[in-house]
This record gives C-alpha cells, structure tokens and sequence, in this order.
C-alpha cells in the first residue's frame, strides 16, 4: 500500500517560459475626468499630483483617492463657444506652486496655485507672435501643442508642436530661445498628412539629466536628437535591425528634393504608420527609451 502511495506522486518538472510582466493597481482615482486625461503629473512635494483633460486640470493627494481639487477650468457654458482645448500640463520640477499647461492654440500657461484656489487666471503667458505671410490652412493644427516639459533644472521649459520643438526661458513670454525643426521637410506634405490624420499625432519630447540636449520623435521610426551646446543635431532609427547587441546607430538623412544621395531616405519613401510618439531619457544615465508602435526600444551610450 505505502508502494502505491508513492508511485502516485508528480514529481514537479521546470519548464522555461517567458517573462510576463503584469501591472495590478494599487490605487484608483476615479470618476474626476469627463474626458480624456493627456497628462499626469507628480509634485515636488512627493504628496499630490495632477491630472488634465481636453477641459480640466484637477489637484490629487496621493493617499485621497475619492476627491479632488479643480485648479482649471476652461469648459464654457455654451460648448459652441469653444476655442481651444488643454493638451498637456506639468508641475514646476522645484517649486510645488507652479505648473502650466499648453493649449491647441499654441499657448502655455504658467499658474500659481498660492494665487488663487482656481487659477483662471494665468501669471504667465508664452505665445510666439505668428508670421501672417506664412500663414496657411494647416497653421492653427500644426502650432497645438502636443508636449510641455519643464527642464530638470527648473528655469527653462520646452514645448513640441508638430514640425518643431521650442525651449522657452521662464523669465521670457514674447518668444521662445531656441527652435528646433524636427521635420520640416513635411510642410509640403501637409495636405496628405492631414487626409490620412497624421497632421494629428501627438509627439513627445523630453531632456536628458544636464538639461543640454533634447529628444522627440519623427516619423518612418525616425527620432531625433538636438545638442543645445554645440548646435549639432542627428536623425537616428530605432528597428530591429539596429538593436543588435553592441551595435551602433548611424545617422539618417532625408532628402527633401532633388537628387538623392546614396546614404539618404526620400520624403516620399517615409512609412507614416511606423512613427515615435513617446520617448523618455534617463535622468542620469545617458540611456533612452523609445516607444516605436508595439515596440519599445532601449539604447545606451557606447561603453569603451
């Protein structure tokens, strides 16, 4: 009897699989949004954060999770009186009062909080006075706002619309100090892209840990690096082909018009569905992270 016992028994047998990585909430702050949340962002104080939609910023503690506090509000009475929409907000890095947000008009508002419980009202406002001899039926699209980044250091903020990214000095409202085109070689391509809604993407864009260089993405899974030091800027690929292990990225080049060099991509070969929305840098690390569709790619600076 005691043999029969025994030879029932499973031993238990190891098979590799793969790694599954499953997120499970904590925490849910429900029912504050009536539309779309574009932003989420922490404070320095490490105890609230916001959240925004298309009409409304709302004050969070992280430890509350059935209330919180209205801080903007820009819904009219009338919804046809509507002109413009929120499409990203962000606290100050350092000081827990101050936040702004972008619009789809191309504005930023800077807000502080000890002025009143509801900042309707703005302490800051950066708007780049607009070109009339430039102006087309694509520049109100094109001029929103997609992304708002205050720098690590606090005194300057960068904004991406969608042919160009712009850093602002805080201290500055009448212009941005810098201007960066990410892809300007579509601007004659703006009638297609607005047919086949890419004129629509929402990019962002982010700093690395010294504030000196910025990244946002392209289309074609092209992504885009700008040195504010030197002035130098490059167009990299992420693909599989490209993340070998050890293997180096080489810079890309569009050719806009005319003869094609040997090493350059034509703008009319770009694959506009294979494009980079999200890109994040390490805060002291030089490694990036790109998001190219339902691929995540991770690159690290050479090591000798």
């Amino acid at each position: 009897m005691l043999h029969i016992f025994y030879s029932l028994q499973m031993v238990p047998i190891l098979k590799p699989m793969d790694l599954m990585v499953e997120a499970s909430p904590r925490r849910i702050f429900a029912n504050a949004h009536t539309y779309h949340i574009n932003s989420i962002s922490v404070n320095s104080d490490h105890e609230t954060y916001l959240s925004a939609d298309d009409l409304r910023i709302n004050l969070w503690h992280l430890e509350i999770t059935d209330r919180s506090f209205n801080i903007v509000d820009i819904k009219p009475a009338n919804m046809e009186e509507l002109t413009e929409v929120i499409t990203a907000a962000e606290l100050h890095p350092h000081q827990c009062n101050v936040f702004v947000y972008s619009s789809s008009k191309g504005t930023i508002r800077l807000c502080d909080m000890r002025s009143s419980a509801l900042c309707d009202r703005h302490s800051k406002f950066f708007e780049e006075p607009e070109d009339p001899s430039s102006r087309s039926f694509f520049s109100e699209i094109i001029s929103s706002i997609s992304d708002v980044k205050f720098s690590h250091s606090g005194r300057y903020m960068m904004t991406r619309d969608y042919l160009s990214v712009k850093v602002w000095d805080l201290n500055m409202e009448s212009r941005p100090v810098e201007t960066h085109q990410v892809h300007e070689y579509l601007r004659s391509k703006l009638c297609s892209l607005y047919e086949n809604d890419c004129i629509f993407d929402k990019f962002e864009c982010c700093w690395d840990g010294s504030d000196s260089a910025i990244m946002t993405g392209s289309y074609n899974n092209f992504f885009r690096m700008f040195d504010r030091n030197s002035r130098r800027d490059v167009t990299l690929e992420a693909s599989r082909e490209n993340s070998k292990p050890r293997s180096s990225l080489k810079p890309r080049k569009v050719c806009a018009g005319g003869k094609r060099k040997k090493d350059e991509i034509s703008v009319d070969s770009l694959d506009f569905n294979k494009k980079i929305l999200h890109t994040a840098w390490h805060p002291t690390d030089n490694i990036i992270a790109v998001a190219a569709t339902n691929n995540l790619y991770i690159f690290q600076d050479k090591i000798n």
